[in-house]
């Protein structure tokens, strides 16, 4: 006779025991590094409070003044036209560096070179003082004294002008590269496609090539327009009435120039955490169906680790 208890105990898998207790793996490093950077945080917060050359008395007042709103007003009507003339623009000079014709791709490519190939700050103080080399703006026909339209440059060129050519014409060249991108990023195959079923080449780029490039061309843009955002402080060398040029006329008369510019970072930092929601929001609009729509946003990481760390503190007591 054969011994089945012996065959059943050989071919069972062994069952741990219930007195087995999981431990979970200790990352001492990573508290430790979390116990310095927030020490170190509350030293900086504490220092910076404690100061006495901050002058917070000061920043309290200029916070919220009327003078600072109207410069909020002119960075942020700057910000919303400079990046829709760059966003417009861009994707026409994307459209035709793609395209097939010698002529468009050089005309495209030489902006995109001038632009790119000059530093904005130089690029803002020439349409600024372009009545130096310009003192009349015509239009006529070209190569004759026939003129339909002057007007002084000086007149036409103000200085909130100036900086929305400057800042929108240097956005078109880095949006372009952006937006031929994404162009370039959707498979051929869907535009051959679309070419079979009788779309023309306009219909299939704004009907089918865009919408797929958006996925790829949202993200960076919306870093463009956090970057504007800040970029239009440097219209203040020509005088824009934006944020950053209310706050120098401030110093320039009280001379509390950290004060000032502590107001203008708090105000900048506000500006920026407002822009970043509707860049998140966007983000997770276009990115569905991919790996990257998954991804928790920095605070609700911070806000699903606490709450890991509370039911493992209450799930300990209760044992």
């Amino acid at each position: 006779m054969i011994d089945t208890s012996t065959v059943q105990d050989t071919v069972e898998p062994h069952r741990p025991s219930d007195d087995l207790r999981v431990v979970p793996v200790r990352h001492w490093g990573t508290w430790a590094a979390t116990v310095v950077a927030l020490l170190s945080l509350a030293g900086l917060i504490g220092s910076l409070a404690k100061n006495d050359n901050l002058h917070w008395d000061v920043v309290g007042k200029y916070l919220f003044a009327d003078l600072i709103f109207n410069g909020l007003t002119t960075t942020l009507w700057l910000t919303a036209a400079a990046m829709a003339l760059g966003l417009v623009l861009g994707t026409l000079i994307a459209v035709m560096r793609l395209s097939a014709s010698p002529v468009l791709y050089g005309l495209a490519t030489f902006f995109v070179w001038i632009f790119r190939g000059t530093p904005l700050l130089v690029q803002i103080i020439f349409w600024g003082y372009a009545a130096a080399l310009y003192e009349y703006i015509k239009i006529g026909i070209p190569f004759t004294d026939i003129t339909f339209l002057q007007a002084e440059t000086n007149t036409l060129l103000t200085p909130a002008i100036a900086a929305l050519l400057a800042l929108g014409l240097n956005e078109a060249a880095y949006a372009s590269e952006i937006v031929r991108a994404g162009i370039q990023s959707v498979d051929p195959g869907q535009s051959e496609a679309a070419h079979s079923l009788g779309m023309r080449s306009a219909l299939t780029m704004r009907r089918i090539v865009l919408p797929q490039a958006m996925r790829v061309i949202i993200p960076p843009m919306g870093n463009e327009t956090i970057n504007m955002l800040k970029m239009t402080a440097l219209v203040s060398v020509i005088s824009a009435h934006d944020l950053m040029s209310n706050i120098q006329d401030v110093y320039a008369q009280n001379y509390q120039v950290i004060p000032m510019l502590v107001v203008a970072s708090l105000w900048y930092l506000a500006l920026v955490t407002l822009l970043s929601i509707p860049q998140a929001w966007l983000e997770r609009r276009y990115g569905r169906g991919t790996a990257r729509a998954a991804h928790a946003s920095p605070l609700q990481r911070m806000l699903g680790a606490t709450a890991g760390l509370f039911s493992k503190t209450s799930s300990k007591d209760a044992s």
